[in-house]
């Protein structure tokens, strides 16, 4: 478990001042200049070193995406975009961070817009954070007013500015490309990679996409070093993490754990436990809604990290644990997100648009058993068909429950079909 010491978020629960007074009494903005004094390769080679991975939910290595980007040349303006489009359902973590720590992300900013060479940062919002998008622009005006940022930030002799975009409530737009084609005044549809940002992203500029969590631990880590973050969690999956413990648990939270926490320990010690207790427990989405879900019988060892999860056919996604008890109808359950995919497909591609509702429509006679038993296997390869066939990540996303679901819970899909023809046999 980890200790309050070890802790990147110490005003998670916003319990404490989250004015810029109050962030500088928890050490943020400290000697700001001498971080960038480092250099940006100094900075590069920390973030390589502590083994941090992106926190939306691809977790690809954050340093090594920096070093992507190309080096800053006079006609072409490198960007730093940071992805608080949280739209995942289950997941409500970066918005703790926008609304009781948004100094920490700001700082953040400003380190690794250094680190490739922006000098300008946009930070994009969840069009549903309205009020989170408020205590972040005051946070940047805080931050303006004191010299943190702007001319000379932090007197450090680089330059940097800070911009709040709020979007429109498209889930699409968490994906990348189409934040920035959001961000750029068009529709949000993803774009074809590649090329890829760092060569042509926003206005065909070098641009980083990061999210919130990516960016907002940078700052800690460069002031305790990147041995001090590494040595939590697993090999490959070091660091601390915020989980997201929602569903059927006694005590609903947003939490700051280390990497490779067991998920029992997790939803044991700060989601107060299952409702109804452990042997209650159903199934845990393990990451947010787009991953596969898990079984009881694997979640009495399941690690919290992207590897382990994946070796399950699952994934960590965004840490966001979606608890159901033994009473949940799991089938519902996934129908009801087939229809969350169905509504967020942006359409462009044939396989999402047309395979998002088709799957739902599924899903939905599957929910009461009108269907037939030759449907599963239809509609598994028609998830097949749409995965990993589309510009973006959203058809995956909508495939992976329903393949979760037919490899642990096949057989209530099969029993509720057989119950529903016998009970019809029995009224004829």
């Amino acid at each position: 478990m980890l200790k309050d010491k070890d802790r990147i978020f110490s005003n998670l629960y916003g319990m404490k001042d989250r004015s810029i007074k109050g962030s500088m009494q928890r050490g943020h903005w400290d000697n700001t200049a001498k971080l960038i004094k480092q250099g940006a390769t100094w900075i590069v080679n920390e973030i390589k070193g502590s083994g941090l991975r992106g926190r939306g939910g691809a977790g690809f290595p954050t340093g090594l995406k920096w070093s992507f980007m190309p080096k800053p040349e006079a006609k072409k303006p490198s960007y730093l975009v940071v992805n608080a489009d949280e739209s995942e359902p289950g997941t409500c973590k970066d918005r703790e961070i926008l609304r009781h720590e948004p100094h920490t992300l700001i700082e953040g900013c400003l380190l690794a817009g250094f680190a490739m060479g922006a000098h300008t940062a946009y930070i994009y919002v969840r069009g549903e954070y309205v009020r989170e998008r408020e205590a972040l622009q005051i946070a940047i005006n805080e931050a303006y007013s004191k010299g943190f940022i702007g001319k000379n930030a932090s007197k450090s002799g680089w330059d940097f500015d800070v911009f709040v975009h709020h979007g429109a409530g498209a889930y699409i737009c968490g994906e990348e490309t189409a934040l920035l084609e959001s961000l750029e005044g068009k529709k949000g549809m993803p774009r074809m990679k590649p090329p890829f940002p760092a060569m042509a992203g926003l206005y065909g500029c070098p641009t980083t996409v990061n999210n919130v969590e990516s960016i907002a631990v940078v700052p800690t880590i460069l002031r305790r070093g990147a041995s001090w973050f590494s040595k939590f969690g697993r090999p490959n999956n070091f660091g601390t993490k915020l989980f997201c413990l929602s569903g059927h648990v006694n005590s609903p939270c947003v939490v700051e754990e280390e990497m490779s926490i067991p998920l029992k320990e997790l939803i044991d010690k700060h989601g107060g436990g299952v409702r109804g207790g452990w042997k209650n427990l159903k199934a845990v989405i393990p990451g947010g809604a787009s991953v596969p879900l898990l079984p009881a019988n694997i979640c009495e060892d399941a690690l919290m990290d992207f590897d382990w999860l994946k070796e399950q056919k699952s994934g960590l996604g965004t840490g966001a644990v979606i608890v159901m008890d033994g009473q949940t109808d799991v089938i519902k359950a996934i129908w009801r997100l087939s229809k969350f995919y169905k509504h967020e497909s942006c359409g462009q591609c044939t396989p999402c648009r047309e395979g998002t509702g088709w799957m739902m429509r599924v899903m939905e006679r599957f929910v009461s058993g009108n269907a037939e038993l030759e449907e599963i296997d239809s509609l598994l390869e028609v998830s097949k068909q749409i995965e990993g066939h589309t510009i973006c990540a959203l058809g995956d996303a909508a495939a992976w429950p329903i393949q979760g679901l037919m490899r642990h819970f096949r057989h209530e899909v099969e029993s509720r079909i057989k119950t529903n023809k016998n009970s019809h046999l029995a009224a004829e």
